[in-house]
């Protein structure tokens, strides 16, 4: 875009638009993730030590589950997918997809003896590198475009399943640009949502619903999300007589989900972490257990990323972990902060190596990994949630702990304050 020239005579700000999506946990895709995930969360209920790559398709109905999963414990897996998607709300035929009735087929097998030698001895179960990013635009340090987009999503779900919008099906997606000045938000450009809906609703209905109860409230929200943190400007972005909306823009919406689309465990790696604000190695996550670094180096690079800039070192970092299959130790480890730090980015980074431990079995044990905390993450984004702790299968476990800032201190006092 051209440059803005400042009121006040400063120079000219180029300024620029910058958009991410969200999809609802009903989208054929997440069905997936969260199948995967809870298949996932069970094998380590009964065995912390268990090795999980499951992988789930996902069509008119019909699931299918695939993968290797190491574990002594009895898992059936065709009464978890169908927990999972009746939580969803496939619950009708006429969705393309119904709980008690869908056809349920697995074809697993163990890990291979090949990677489970490197595994076993606390090496990486595979080659890669993984990023993690943080910016202090929002709160949550994470790009607005893709909170924002979560926001609307969740609240989709949200006036479904509490029937103020009875007419709502499971499936649905947002989209949200936000122009920037400079590196900064200031306001909501656009706003693009697509909502699954029952046939017999017309379209300015479903246009003035969701204005009202699901764009509205989801945007106009406090930013001040956090109490105690302290927000650095007024977070008022969403003007609706600004906002460019489109809401269900081809008009009807009443085949969707996996019969309107198969889905896939991770096909949303963009979804789930920044929206594309910052890169990305490749790796999926859901339906992986914490020995695969495709996940637990991800977390791990988002843990350090996030509070590189909460201890206000940069305000905005990418974190790159490189790893290789079956051996502990990082290939190497990278930061950027793009200009913004307040010491370089290597003292960042040697900083980081002091007082982290990126092994993968130390980050397992550090941030308690190896725990069944994994299903909430397969819809809504896996960063940027505030972390809690609540009981499940006989252990009181953190979820989210890599959204943790516990390392604020440790990185001050190893950068001599």
């Amino acid at each position: 875009m051209t440059a803005a020239q400042d009121l006040e005579g400063k120079p000219p700000v180029s300024t620029r638009l910058y958009t991410s999506e969200s999809v609802t946990e009903g989208h054929p895709d997440k069905i997936a993730d969260q199948i995967s995930d809870a298949i996932l969360d069970v094998v380590l209920c009964h065995d912390r030590a268990g090795r999980v790559a499951c992988e789930v398709l996902v069509t008119t109905g019909l699931v299918f589950i695939a993968g290797e999963i190491t574990t002594e414990a009895a898992i059936d897996v065709a009464a978890l997918a169908r927990e999972t998607i009746r939580e969803i709300g496939y619950t009708n035929a006429a969705y393309g997809l119904d709980a008690e009735a869908c056809a349920v087929l697995s074809a697993l097998d163990r890990q291979s003896p090949d990677i489970a030698v490197g595994v076993d001895i606390g090496g990486a179960g595979d080659q890669g590198m993984m990023f993690g990013y943080a910016t202090d635009e929002t709160p949550e340090l994470m790009p607005a475009p893709i909170l924002l987009a979560h926001r609307i999503t969740r609240r989709l779900a949200e006036v479904r399943k509490q029937g103020t919008l009875p007419w709502l099906r499971p499936d649905g997606k947002a989209q949200v640009t936000v122009e920037y000045d400079g590196d900064r938000p200031v306001r909501v450009h656009t706003v693009v949502v697509s909502a699954q809906h029952e046939p017999d609703i017309t379209l300015d209905e479903v246009r003035e619903a969701i204005v009202r109860h699901v764009i509205a409230p989801a945007l106009s929200r406090d930013r001040e999300d956090h109490p105690g943190r302290e927000v650095r400007e007024d977070r008022e972005w969403f003007d609706p007589e600004r906002c460019v909306l489109h809401i269900n823009p081809t008009g009807r919406f009443v085949v969707g989900g996996p019969q309107g689309d198969t889905g896939l465990t991770g096909r949303k790696i963009i979804v789930d972490t920044y929206g594309g604000a910052a890169r990305h190695g490749g790796g999926a996550f859901s339906g992986k257990d914490p020995t695969k670094v495709d996940r637990s180096g991800a977390y791990a690079a988002r843990w350090a990323a996030k509070n590189v800039v909460a201890a206000g070192l940069a305000r905005r970092c990418e974190v790159c972990i490189a790893y290789a299959i079956g051996v502990a130790e990082p290939v190497a480890i990278y930061v950027d902060t793009f200009g913004t730090g307040r010491v370089p980015d290597d003292r960042i980074a040697e900083a980081l190596h002091k007082v982290v431990d990126f092994r993968p079995r130390a980050l397992i044990e550090r941030l308690g990994l190896d725990y069944p905390i994994y299903k909430p993450t397969a819809a809504y984004g896996h960063f940027g949630r505030e972390p809690y702790t609540a009981q499940k299968c006989g252990h009181e476990v953190v979820f989210f702990p890599w959204e943790r800032t516990d390392l604020v201190e440790p990185l001050q006092r190893a950068l001599g304050g």
